[in-house]
């Protein structure tokens, strides 16, 4: 009987959620069992939220921000403050009352079933059946008020430990460090999450929709991984790839089979190389039908350079290939120092001025490289938007000043198979722009996944101006 009502009212405790309407918004409520007691409050919209470890019981609270009132989000956004008290006022009472219909429920679903499990059992050799339902029943009444005892929350609502998932946990640690810092920064920190997520709200709206828009998938760092070729593939559709180097690992005859495979993988395959290619496999992919850039122009089948600049999905693209690629006739031996020197940098920033305006496409292996050209950008910016494809780093990130954007989609290899102690992610990233009426960057997805476990996480970060 005992077993048979706890069953009862567990059912009842995973199973009900009820769903409240706030003056900020629609919230939902649950209970989750089995792990360390505490309220959750998450907006899943932002994939952000707050734990507060108030229940004794082995259960979380949660509270999930489910929808946003426009008109609220809007007045945030626009400045005008919100009344904090009055939303904690509709919240607690809101979960006051979920509590209560939990309980009440958990304490009819257990006696029910124990009594359905006492008529089920009853004979004229056993327990009367008013014994095995005074049991059931008393087992309920305990359940109910060992509930009313451990699930609700006791003393203060404080010391929250802020938490999210991927790039947002920074901005988690973030708002603990404030709250730690500073009396009162947790109303704070509460005013300016509503406000970013009131902003978050109204302002997609006023952006360019991304649906229907040209993508194309950006990679680098392969070092002859032939596993992260399949990732390249299901990233790629069929679409146009550019590869920004490193391709290969020691860019040697015996690496053909895998540069072989990449071409294919694009439509078309665009490369630049690294320092772990060669001149040898960069004539190889030119050969098999890869559009391979290099600071003198386009590598052509046969030999000789066609133009520098090349139209690709509608984007006028150039690439400089790295200073330190290996050569076939000193045997593709390693350049251990392969950190481009300021002529090299001044170099390739002479060879980028008169694109400027030209191009809206850059793709160079070495992020080194580009740093003094980055600089004169900064303080001179492109009269059109102008977008760096890197690597050579292994780490995925995304740089933007004003006109520029640099990307590095890490290393889709996760560091080769020669970097067996290197712990890398998988690393690929894929952009979204536009052309019509003109060229205009509007997002960038960085993908990441760990080989090990499988488990992935993607970001995306608009690149448009809002137009609000």
């Amino acid at each position: 009987m005992i077993a048979a009502t706890i069953a009862g009212g567990y059912l009842a405790l995973v199973s009900y959620t009820d769903t409240r309407d706030l003056s900020v918004g629609e919230i939902r409520l649950s209970v989750s069992p089995g792990h360390r007691g505490a309220i959750d409050v998450y907006v899943p919209l932002v994939d952000w939220g707050a734990r507060f470890e108030l229940i004794r019981l082995p259960v979380r609270l949660r509270v999930d921000l489910q929808t946003v009132d426009r008109t609220v989000a809007g007045a945030v956004a626009q400045g005008e403050p919100l009344n904090l008290d009055a939303v904690r006022t509709q919240a607690t009472d809101a979960i006051a009352s979920y509590l209560k219909r939990l309980i009440a429920l958990m304490v009819a679903c257990g006696a029910l079933l124990g009594l359905l499990v006492a008529f089920a059992i009853r004979s004229r050799a056993g327990p009367k059946l008013r014994y095995t339902g005074g049991v059931a029943a008393l087992t309920a009444i305990a359940m109910g008020v060992a509930i009313v005892a451990l699930i609700p929350p006791r003393g203060s609502i404080k010391s929250p430990q802020y938490y999210a998932h991927g790039p947002d946990i920074p901005r988690a640690l973030e708002a603990v460090e404030a709250v730690r810092r500073t009396p009162g920064a947790l109303d704070q920190e509460l005013d300016a999450q509503l406000v970013g997520l009131a902003r978050l709200v109204v302002d997609p709206g006023r952006r360019r929709s991304l649906a229907g828009q040209p993508v194309v998938t950006i990679a680098s760092d392969l070092h002859n991984n032939p596993f992260g070729l399949s990732v390249l593939a299901s990233a790629a559709h069929g679409g146009p790839v550019f590869f920004v180097g490193d391709l290969t690992d020691r860019g040697t005859p015996l690496e053909t089979r895998v540069v072989r495979q990449a071409v294919g993988l694009g439509h078309p395959f665009v490369f630049v190389s690294g320092n772990h290619d060669s001149d040898f496999l960069v004539h190889e992919l030119a050969t098999e039908g890869a559009i391979v850039l290099t600071r003198k122009g386009r590598l052509m089948p046969k030999g000789g350079f066609g133009p520098k600049i090349v139209h690709v999905a509608g984007l006028r693209v150039a690439g400089y290939d790295d200073p330190f690629e290996r050569l076939s006739v000193e045997d593709f031996k390693d350049r251990y120092d392969n950190t481009p020197d300021p002529a090299q940098q001044d170099e390739f920033t002479n060879w980028l001025r008169p694109l400027i305006g030209k191009v809206d496409v850059v793709m160079v292996h070495e992020p080194a490289l580009i740093a003094p050209a980055l600089a004169v950008l900064r303080d001179h910016p492109p009269p059109r938007p102008l977008v760096f494809m890197v690597g050579h780093t292994h780490i995925a990130s995304l740089g933007q000043q004003p006109g520029v954007t640099v990307i590095n989609g890490g290393s889709v290899g996760a560091g080769g198979t020669g970097n067996l102690t290197e712990k890398t992610n998988i690393g690929i990233a894929r952009f979204t722009f536009t052309l019509k009426p003109a060229f205009q960057p509007l997002a960038a997805d960085l993908v990441t996944i760990d080989p090990g476990t499988g488990s992935s996480s993607a970001r995306r970060t608009r690149l448009d101006p809002s137009t609000g």
